[in-house]
């Protein structure tokens, strides 16, 4: 406690940050597992209340650094994901491997890009983008769609557009492709596995496009790698990685719609607090 007291008012700062994204990190990780989203549906709200209000950026520049760190952390939460999904054998690695293509080749242009449209524009799209997941995961009514897969190219096309929209939300792969990916005939366990996988993609890539683009604006010694914050990237990662298997164990045990319907609940209670913000 005499400890605390004496730190300066900006290690105080740094130390909160670190704490309370360490038990969002916690959180984050599970439901990667359990439903391959990378987390970025949690991180980036909770970021764009925690950064402002501690001061670490001006409100109008927290929706890309939220953005820009979740991404960073769903490089962790992500692999962590996939290496437990593929010890499940919930990974077909021949789809995975176009998909993931696409999404790092879309993700690393749109994240460079990001920086250019409006704060409030990038906050409602957001919202929107999200809703439009939620309402599509509530009302299906089938574990998986009729569709045939496409061929590799034309896949790792579409994964192309996904990725683009991933990065520039910050929310990984699972809310985009596990819908994708049922719609083609593939079960929800493997669309999982796959989005985790896309996920890495996405998240490597759209971090360095942040990271560039950022540069010019925040200095490593500030506490920043571009736009990458990264006290509350070291909370996230070093908790989420633990329970991101946990999740992963899980879906072995619940019904397929049961968890289309978690998945389209939370997706829309994300989507209302980011609209009406």
């Amino acid at each position: 406690m005499l400890y605390y007291s004496a730190l300066h008012n900006e290690e105080r700062v740094v130390l909160a940050i670190i704490a309370i994204t360490l038990v969002l990190g916690a959180v984050v990780g599970f439901l990667a597992g359990l439903l391959g989203i990378g987390g970025g549906l949690i991180v980036v709200p909770v970021l764009l209340m925690l950064l402002p209000g501690f001061d670490i950026v001006a409100p109008e520049q927290a929706i890309v650094v939220a953005i820009a760190t979740s991404l960073a952390s769903i490089i962790f939460t992500a692999t962590s994901s996939v290496l437990a999904h593929h010890r499940w054998g919930n990974v077909p690695w021949a789809t995975a491997t176009a998909i993931m293509v696409g999404a790092a080749a879309g993700a690393w242009l749109v994240a460079y890009l990001a920086h250019y449209i409006s704060p409030g524009v990038l906050q409602m799209l957001f919202g929107i983008a999200v809703l439009i997941l939620a309402l599509r995961m509530l009302g299906s009514r089938s574990a998986i769609g009729k569709k045939q897969l496409p061929g590799a190219s034309y896949l790792a096309i579409i994964s192309a557009g996904l990725g683009g929209v991933a990065s520039l939300l910050g929310i990984g792969g699972g809310a985009l492709f596990v819908p994708m990916l049922n719609y083609y005939s593939v079960d929800m366990r493997r669309a999982i596995g796959c989005a985790a996988a896309s996920g890495i993609a996405i998240a490597a890539f759209g971090s360095l496009g942040y990271v560039i683009a950022g540069w010019q604006h925040y200095q490593l010694a500030q506490g920043f790698i571009g736009y990458i914050y990264l006290p509350a990237l070291l909370g996230i990662v070093c908790t989420s990685a633990f329970t991101a298997p946990l999740g992963a164990k899980l879906t072995q045990r619940l019904p397929v719609l049961t968890i289309k319907r978690v998945f389209g609940i939370l997706l829309l209670l994300i989507a209302a607090k980011m609209i009406l913000s």
